[in-house]
C-alpha cells in the first residue's frame, strides 16, 4: 500500500447506515471507532479531510413521508439525525487524537458551528477534520447533494463515497446476481443509465466542476487510505472517457 497521498484535500461521504454496524437501528460505537481510526490514518498522512454524513440509521425524510409525516417535516428530522451522527463521529475522532469541528447547515450553536465556508476552509488548512451535518439545510435535497455541494465549496480534489459494496454495478449486487461491476464511468454515462451512484443533482454538480467521485467499500480495512493514496479500488466517475 502506498504511503504517499494522491490528494491534498478530500471530501468523504459516509452513510448513516454505516454507523449502525450489524444493528437494525442507531449507532454501534465500536464501528464508529473503527471508521474514526481509518480516517485518522489518512489524516496522519497530511490529507485535509472534510466529511458529510447521512442520517439513515435514525430516520430518512422520504421514508418518514411514506409513513404519513409531512415531507418537509420529515426532511428536517433527517437533518437533525445527521447532527447526532456527526457528534458521534466527532467524539470518536477526537478520542483518536484528531482535532475536529462540526458545522451544521441549520443553526444549533450550542452543539456545533454554523456552516461558514471560509471558516470551514480555514479549519481544513489548520489540519482539523471538518464534519458537515444537516445536509444542505433544505428539504428535498439528499446528503449526496450536500456532499457534492460542500466538496465544491471547499475545493476538494475528489469526493470519496463509502458504501456497503465494492463499487458501481449495473444493478444492485445484493439483489441481482447478474449485476456486473463497472470500474469507470463518465458523469454523463451515470446520468444516462440512471445508475444509483448518487442522485442526479450531486452527479451534475461534480461534473460541472470536474470533481471525480470514487465509490468504494467502507468496511474493508485500509480502504479509505488506499483510495486517498490513489490506489485503484472501487469505481471512478469522472469527465474522462478513458479509464484513468
Amino acid at each position: 500500500m502506498s504511503s504517499q497521498p494522491a490528494y491534498r484535500r478530500i471530501l468523504l461521504k459516509l452513510s448513516g447506515e454505516a454507523l449502525m454496524g450489524s444493528q437494525d437501528f442507531g449507532i454501534d460505537e465500536p464501528v464508529v471507532s473503527r471508521i474514526a481510526s481509518e480516517i485518522k490514518e489518512v489524516h496522519d498522512l497530511g490529507v485535509e479531510i472534510a466529511i458529510v454524513i447521512g442520517g439513515g440509521n435514525i430516520i430518512r425524510g422520504l421514508a418518514a413521508s411514506h409513513r404519513g409525516i409531512d415531507r418537509v417535516t420529515g426532511d428536517h428530522m433527517g437533518m437533525l439525525a445527521t447532527v447526532i451522527n456527526a457528534l458521534a463521529l466527532q467524539d470518536a475522532l477526537e478520542k483518536h487524537g484528531v482535532t475536529t469541528r462540526v458545522q451544521t447547515a441549520i443553526e444549533i450553536r450550542d452543539v456545533a458551528e454554523p456552516f461558514i465556508r471560509r471558516r470551514a476552509i480555514r479549519h481544513l488548512e489548520k489540519h482539523r477534520a471538518v464534519i458537515f451535518a444537516a445536509g444542505t439545510g433544505n428539504p428535498f435535497f439528499t446528503t449526496d447533494s450536500a456532499a457534492a455541494l460542500r466538496a465544491n465549496e471547499v475545493h476538494a480534489e475528489v469526493l470519496l463515497k463509502a458504501t456497503a459494496v465494492d463499487g458501481i454495478y449495473t444493478a444492485d449486487p445484493m439483489l441481482d446476481a447478474s449485476a456486473e461491476f463497472v470500474p469507470h464511468l463518465t458523469f454523463q454515462q451515470v446520468l444516462e443509465r440512471n445508475l444509483r451512484v448518487m442522485d442526479a443533482a450531486a452527479i451534475s454538480l461534480c461534473r460541472d466542476n470536474d470533481i471525480p467521485i470514487v465509490v468504494f467499500k467502507l468496511m474493508e480495512e485500509g480502504n479509505i487510505r488506499r483510495v486517498a493514496c490513489g490506489e485503484r479500488i472501487g469505481s471512478v466517475v469522472s469527465t474522462d472517457e478513458e479509464d484513468p
